[in-house]
């Protein structure tokens, strides 16, 4: 997938199409998260699915939830989802950091190599 040690640093346009291809697995991640947490806050609160989207949408992004929660299943689900937001927050970023990262490692190894 990467380029190994001995092989040169990947071309502009290999990059590009890399960073591409790791920004739509970011967003696929984060939809699917954002379904996840649409259900639950529909199911378990009740919600119509636009407030569904936006309680889910500020608990993903860090800022906590909208709506007040009155059922205990409906509790249990927003404290299980933010910490797994908290996660996903921290894995697609991840994601997404990893092609850049691998160039400048890669680069770097490649000078000290030189001398």
């Amino acid at each position: 997938m990467f380029e190994q040690r001995s092989q040169p640093l990947a071309n502009a346009s290999e990059f590009r199409r890399r960073m591409l291809r790791y920004a739509f697995f970011t967003i696929a991640i984060i939809l699917f998260s954002l379904g996840i947490g649409m259900l639950g806050y529909h199911y378990f609160e009740s919600l119509s699915w636009l407030d569904s989207l936006l309680n889910a949408s500020m608990i993903l992004g860090g800022m906590g939830p909208v709506d007040a929660l009155h059922t205990n299943a409906g509790k249990m689900f927003a404290s299980f989802y933010a910490l797994y937001s908290g996660v996903v927050l921290l894995a697609s970023v991840g994601v997404l950091a990893t092609p850049f990262f691998h160039r400048i490692l890669h680069r770097f190894h490649l000078e000290t190599e030189d001398e």
